[in-house]
C-alpha cells in the first residue's frame, strides 16, 4: 500500500483539519495508506509523524486549528535541513507528500519538486487570501466573518460612547481582511497595505460620519504601509525564518487612534483581534473548501500529477502548478479602488 505523507505549516487558520480529512478520506478510497508529519516541515526535519486512519479524522472538520501541528521552520536555511527532508521522505516509505500551507510552505514544497524530484502536492492555505492561481482560500471567511462580528460589537459601544472606534484585523502583505470587514460591517473608512494612507482624508471623512452620526469605525489591516517615523525602527524588527517582518509590535491601530484623536478632537479608542481571528470553528465555506481541496490533492497523488495545488477556479477544484501560485502574492488591485471610494 502506498503511504502519502499530509503536514500543515505557517500560521494555523479554520479549514486547516476539514482538508487534512478530505485527503485522509480520499486517500482511503484510492487505497493509499495516511501518515501524518507533526509541526509542519519541522516534522519533516525530525521525521515525526502519527498515522492517520479514517476513524482518526472522522469529526475534525468543525475542529479550528490542525490535530498536525504547525511551524514557520523553512528546511531551505540550512542544507543540513533540505537533505534531512530528503531523507525522510525515503525513510518514511512516502509516495507522495501533501503540503497545506500558505505561499512560504507551498515555497518549499515548489523548491523540492523542482530541485529534487520529490513527488509533492500542494493545497492553498492562508487566512490572508493572498495566494495566487486560486480564487479563494479556506481561512478568509472565517476570518472575516469573526472580524465582521467583531466590527459589529464595536460599533454598538462607539455609538454608546460617542466615539470613534479603530479596529486592526490581520492581514500580513494584503488587505483582503480588512477589506471586506469594513465592506460587511458598514465601517467608515478602511487602510489597507496597497493604498498609502491619506491622513486628510481620513481625518474628513471621519469627521464627516461623525458629525452626521455621533460616531465612526474605521478598520486599519496590521500591514498598512508604515509611517515616515516608523522607518528606523523597522530595522531593528524580529523577522522569521522566511524574513517576514513579526508583525506582533507594530500596533497600527494604535498609531492610526492616536492620530484620528490629536486631529479631531474626539475620542478615539483601538481594539486589535489579533489571533482570536484565526481559531475558532471553521465556517460552512470553509469547511467545504477545505474538504474539496483535500480529495483533488489526493486525486493529484493517484494521477501522479505532482507539481501541482488544488485550487479554487471560479466553482471548481483544478490543479495549477505550485509555482504559479507562490511566484506572486495576490493582493487587492486597483479594480477594487472605485468601489473602495463609493463605500467609503
Amino acid at each position: 500500500m502506498k503511504k502519502i505523507g499530509i503536514l500543515t505549516g505557517g500560521g494555523d487558520c479554520p479549514g486547516l483539519n476539514p482538508a487534512i480529512r478530505g485527503v485522509v478520506y480520499a486517500a482511503d478510497k484510492f487505497g493509499y495508506e495516511c501518515v501524518g508529519i507533526l509541526d509542519g516541515w519541522k516534522g519533516m526535519i525530525e521525521g515525526k509523524t502519527i498515522p492517520l486512519k479514517k476513524e482518526d479524522v472522522e469529526y475534525i472538520i468543525s475542529q479550528g486549528g490542525t490535530i498536525l501541528g504547525t511551524s514557520r521552520t523553512n528546511p531551505f536555511k540550512k542544507e543540513e535541513d533540505v537533505k534531512k527532508v530528503i531523507e525522510n521522505f525515503k525513510n518514511l516509505d512516502l509516495y507522495a507528500l501533501v503540503a497545506i500551507g500558505g505561499e512560504d510552505t507551498l515555497g518549499v514544497a515548489t523548491k523540492l519538486y523542482e530541485n529534487y524530484k520529490l513527488n509533492v502536492v500542494g493545497v492553498p492555505k492562508t487566512m490572508d487570501n493572498d495566494l495566487n492561481a486560486t480564487d479563494y482560500t479556506f481561512g478568509f471567511d472565517t476570518a472575516s466573518t469573526r472580524a465582521m462580528d467583531a466590527a459589529k460589537a464595536l460599533i454598538d459601544t462607539g455609538r454608546s460612547h460617542r466615539r470613534v472606534m479603530v479596529f486592526e484585523v490581520m492581514g500580513r502583505h494584503a488587505g483582503w481582511v480588512a477589506l471586506f470587514t469594513a465592506i460587511a460591517s458598514s465601517a467608515d473608512y478602511v487602510c489597507l497595505p496597497e493604498k498609502k494612507i491619506d491622513g486628510k482624508e481620513l481625518i474628513d471623512k471621519v469627521k464627516k460620519a461623525y458629525s452626521r452620526k455621533k460616531f465612526a469605525l474605521v478598520v486599519v489591516s496590521e500591514a498598512v504601509e508604515i509611517m515616515e517615523e516608523e522607518k528606523d525602527s523597522l530595522k531593528t524588527q524580529e523577522v522569521d525564518q522566511f524574513g517576514h517582518i513579526i508583525l506582533k509590535e507594530r500596533g497600527m491601530g494604535e498609531k492610526i487612534s492616536k492620530f484620528i484623536e490629536k486631529n479631531t478632537g474626539i475620542e478615539t479608542r483601538h481594539a486589535v483581534i489579533g489571533h482570536m481571528q484565526r481559531g475558532g470553528e471553521p465556517t460552512l465555506f470553509d469547511r467545504i473548501l477545505g474538504t474539496r481541496v483535500g480529495i483533488k490533492a489526493a486525486q493529484l497523488v493517484r494521477d501522479g500529477d505532482f507539481g501541482k495545488m488544488a485550487a479554487l477556479v471560479g466553482n471548481e477544484i483544478k490543479g495549477v502548478p505550485l509555482k504559479d501560485a507562490t511566484g506572486e502574492l495576490k493582493v487587492v488591485d486597483k479594480s477594487w479602488f472605485e468601489l473602495i471610494d463609493i463605500l467609503f
